[in-house]
């Protein structure tokens, strides 16, 4: 659907509230990533508040679509999200990571609404979209499956199983979303084990594959509108993005793929943070 700037404006100012709380979050926590959720907070903004049809208040119903994680240890981001589109209050973000909590550092399903699948393993996620996109198409339902996922875990076998069986049936309502950062925990992907052509793997398994500035709003927004008009092939969006977007001593560094700020740290990062929401304001003014 298009996008105006004012809602470009408004998902923006999102997107650094939803980073300011994940930094909070990890803090109050002591544990957690950091990177991936900063990096993805432009593309869980622009689907939760303007491309997925769900609702908050009816987080089951039938026809919704389904956003699957597979690189379960970003949720941070997810959680911030799903508090902010009203799944659930925004106090209990402080709880991740905490004894009992729901708010655990991989996603549960059953234990939030608006969570999906179980994450962990990395490439599970894969499979569990495929299955799920699978399921509609069999059942001839409408909703389509979202699979966010980074850029290392493609260095799993499953992986590819999987896409192989999305491009063989073909999976047209499934939109592959790779958060294509270039960092794993040990250093740049294409040091540890290179990936690339990525763009041509994709389209070697029978994906229409788009390339995309995961920062940008409308270009997020654009690329999502795509992938609904494919009907002969699901979709691969690769989305490159900056790990620790926002908060410039994190940005571009592996070091902080599972690194959590020190109260020091996360008192910077929550005032670049600040000044970038009113730079965004002032731009659009």
């Amino acid at each position: 659907m298009p996008i105006h700037d004012s809602k470009v404006q408004q998902l923006e100012r999102i997107a650094t509230a939803i980073r300011k709380d994940v930094i909070e979050m990890l803090v109050a926590a002591g544990s957690g990533h950091t990177a991936g959720p900063l990096g993805m907070a432009d593309i869980f903004t622009a689907l939760y508040f303007h491309i997925l049809h769900h609702d908050a208040k009816k987080p089951d119903w039938e026809d919704r679509d389904r956003v699957i994680l597979s690189n379960g240890h970003i949720c941070p981001v997810w959680y911030a999200t799903l508090a902010h589109a009203g799944y659930f209050t925004k106090k209990e973000l402080k709880t991740l990571r905490k004894l009992h909590t729901r708010l655990q550092g991989h996603p549960h399903r059953g234990a939030l609404p608006g969570i999906e699948n179980t994450g962990g393993p990395l490439g599970q996620g894969t499979s569990v979209a495929v299955g799920v996109a699978l399921a509609g198409q069999m059942r001839k339902r409408t909703y389509e499956t979202f699979l966010l996922t980074s850029d290392g875990e493609i260095q799993e076998g499953q992986y590819w199983e999987a896409m192989m069986l999305a491009g063989n049936k073909p999976l047209h309502r499934l939109t592959v979303i790779v958060d294509r950062n270039n960092i794993q925990i040990d250093g740049n992907t294409e040091i540890v084990a290179p990936i690339e052509p990525l763009a041509a793997k994709f389209a070697a398994f029978n994906f229409h594959v788009i390339e995309i500035d995961g920062h940008n709003i409308r270009q997020i927004v654009d690329a999502c509108d795509e992938a609904r008009a494919i009907y002969e092939r699901p979709v691969a969006i690769i989305a490159h993005t900056i790990p620790g977007k926002g908060v410039d001593f994190m940005e571009f560094d592996y070091n902080w793929h599972g690194k959590t700020p020190a109260k020091d740290e996360a008192k910077r990062a929550l005032h670049q943070l600040r000044t970038l929401g009113g730079k965004v304001r002032s731009e659009h003014e």
